[in-house]
């Protein structure tokens, strides 16, 4: 067995991995990158983030030349090349994987196309893509193995029995198909697909799209999705699935009783859960909780002094930008420098149309945490910008302490609302104040006046949208 040696041994190449190498490299450790694919990137270049949004993109176009019957400009109904289209999204993997894999060697990093599992503390069993095995001594290790899709009990995978991974690279159009969860990677496939022609039906046992998000930013997806997909079966929880070959039979249960459907494919997107039992950490003292996610402590440390851990594996959130951002703590940890994980807000975007973004605390934190707060919301029907754009359904929702004023959080619901919502992450970071965000000239006609003018109701009314005192 060939045996190699390194001070940072880092398992996994996704937004979390990638990032501690290069940072940990920049400061003049050096690194070893292990990772199942051919280059760097993990599952949100491959099969997440990055695809998903491609084929968003695709959807936002077709929707755009819809839209614009509105205003008096009328499109053919589009031509779609589904395999152009599923290339074109290939392209755009390849070439962010490949810019990857330059910036690894130009950092000098070694990069091992294989799994790695642990031998012990401090030591690797690396078997390579080429079947070679591997001993690597480390004198620290960062695991940054990320997640996959949850299963429903005995309901496997198949042809027409999709993960999200199967989905984004499924290469035709189904005439119809069920969604099985109404969340982040549910509804935004849902909408790929819907655009491209598809009858989307999706169900959710619980009685609301998108946990997690209040409730008034998910009334407005809902709305519009309404529309578009032919059923959104809330309080619906699924018995079986059955793959016929041709069909896939589904026995579904709501208020009003059990019914049974036929479709084309279903997708399940019912969450993720991280990678940490192919590792074989049982033989460290790296602890797990009963969730399955790696006990960390804020320098995303294991019970393992010199074994580190972040990104899926390390808990919620479960996103790309969290991963990296403790990618690079840990990376100035190891390399002895004063750093932790201590975010104020970490932005959730989901990319359906129209968006939500929200970042800091949620109104339903606030209640839950009793925490006395005053909300102001912009809706974008007063917006001039919005209205040139012939999307006024949108809003913003500011959230402050009652007393300070502090800004502790905020929603955006509307076309574009993952670019806008970093205004606001900065914002909480630094403590802002509603009267620090009112006070500050924004650029009209913007999107991004609606964070001003709801800022501004905090104090009253708002230049654009009057509301009468209590």
């Amino acid at each position: 067995m060939k045996k190699m040696s390194t001070e940072v041994a880092v398992i996994g190449a996704g937004p979390g991995g990638y990032p501690a190498a290069f940072h940990a490299a920049d400061k003049g450790k050096k690194v070893v990158l292990i990772d199942p694919e051919v280059n760097p990137g993990g599952v949100c270049l491959y099969r997440g983030c990055i695809p998903s949004k491609a084929l968003l993109h695709a959807a936002k176009v077709i929707h755009e030349a819809e839209d614009a019957k509105a205003f008096g400009i009328e499109y053919k109904k589009p031509k779609i090349d589904v395999e152009k289209l599923f290339s074109w999204k290939e392209d755009v993997v390849t070439k962010l994987t490949g810019g990857l894999k330059t910036l690894t060697k130009s950092r000098k990093i070694e990069y091992i196309q294989g799994y790695a599992t642990f031998n012990s503390s401090n030591a690797l069993i690396v078997k390579t893509a080429d079947d070679e095995e591997i001993e690597l001594e480390f004198e620290n290790a960062v695991i940054a193995t990320g997640s996959v899709p949850s299963a429903i009990p005995n309901v496997e995978f198949s042809k027409n029995v999709l993960s999200s991974k199967t989905a984004l690279s499924l290469g035709e159009i189904p005439k119809n198909m069920l969604i099985i969860g109404g969340g982040y990677i549910g509804l935004e496939l849902g909408t790929v697909y819907s655009a491209l022609g598809t009858d989307i039906t999706v169900v959710e046992m619980l009685p609301n799209l998108v946990q997690g998000a209040d409730k008034d930013l998910v009334n407005v997806l809902h709305k519009k999705l309404k529309k578009e997909f032919k059923e959104i079966l809330l309080e619906t929880k699924v018995n079986s699935v059955e793959d016929l070959g041709d069909k896939v039979k589904v026995s579904l249960e709501g208020k009003d009783g059990a019914i049974e459907k036929e479709f084309d494919k279903v997708l399940v997107s019912i969450g993720r859960k991280p990678v940490t039992d192919t590792i074989k950490i049982e033989n460290t003292n790296v602890k797990v909780n009963d969730r399955g996610f790696i006990v960390v402590d804020e320098f995303r440390r294991t019970s393992e002094k010199n074994i580190y851990a972040i990104g899926d594996v390390a808990g919620d959130p479960m996103l790309a930008h969290k991963a990296t951002h403790e990618g690079i703590v840990v990376a100035e940890v190891i390399a002895g420098e004063k750093s932790a994980y201590e975010p104020a807000a970490i932005p959730a975007v989901m990319f359906t149309d129209p968006e939500i973004a929200w970042c800091g605390l949620t109104e339903l934190e606030a209640k839950e945490k009793d925490i006395d707060i005053e909300i102001s919301k912009f809706p974008w029907a007063a917006s001039g910008r919005a209205m040139t754009l012939n999307r006024t359904d949108g809003l913003t929702k500011l959230i402050v302490d009652s007393k300070s004023k502090r800004v502790l959080g905020v929603g955006i619901v509307g076309p574009g609302a993952g670019e806008l919502i970093s205004e606001a992450v900065l914002a909480v970071e630094m403590a802002a104040t509603a009267k620090d965000i009112a006070l500050s000239i924004h650029p009209h006609p913007t999107l991004t006046e609606t964070f001003m003018e709801a800022a501004e109701g905090i104090y009253g009314s708002s230049t654009s949208y009057y509301k009468p005192k209590k």
